[in-house]
């Protein structure tokens, strides 16, 4: 199971998100399997910028994690993201959540996320997908929302699969 996580607080946020999975869907070694719902939350960190839309998406790749984690730089860097500020405003995010069962803890990657298990804007798109999965030290999504709130994670919009040309799901 390799998971990606995406999310966009400024511009188009939901065409950030759209453009980013289509970058994504057209590179010849990553192949998308599902797409949860996007998810409108509040920003964690720093707090005064707008509100993210955020959703997560399975893929299957022959790519590393390191290999993996250079596309995704490589896709928000075509659309434009610029790095000024940990945890501030961005028109795209996409992070590397979970790559099967690795662990990587280097200076360019941390596998799985290192936050993954204290953000409900993660987990609750992530259990749409997985379900009952472990997804982080042997929990589910389930076991490690039932420790947050998660009243800051509003369902915005069902994704349609078939706006990626096919590709998904086979």
């Amino acid at each position: 199971m390799i998971i990606l996580g995406l999310g966009s607080n400024i511009g188009d946020r939901e065409s950030n998100i759209t453009s980013a999975i289509s970058e994504l869907n057209k590179q010849s070694k990553i192949t998308i399997n599902t797409i949860s719902s996007l998810y409108e939350t509040k920003p964690v960190g720093f707090v005064n910028q707008p509100n993210f839309l955020n959703l997560v998406i399975s893929i299957n790749t022959i790519l590393n994690p390191h290999e993996l984690l250079i596309k995704c730089l490589d896709v928000e860097q075509q659309l434009g993201r610029v790095r000024k500020q940990r945890w501030g405003p961005r028109n795209i995010d996409i992070d590397i959540l979970v790559y099967h069962g690795y662990i990587v803890c280097d200076e360019v990657l941390q596998l799985p996320h290192p936050r993954l298990h204290e953000r409900s804007f993660v987990l609750i798109p992530l259990q749409e997908i997985v379900h009952d999965l472990p997804v982080y030290q042997g929990l589910t999504c389930k076991e490690l929302l039932e420790t947050m709130n998660d009243d800051d994670v509003i369902l915005y919009k069902k994704m349609n699969l078939d706006f990626y040309n096919g590709k998904i799901g086979g």
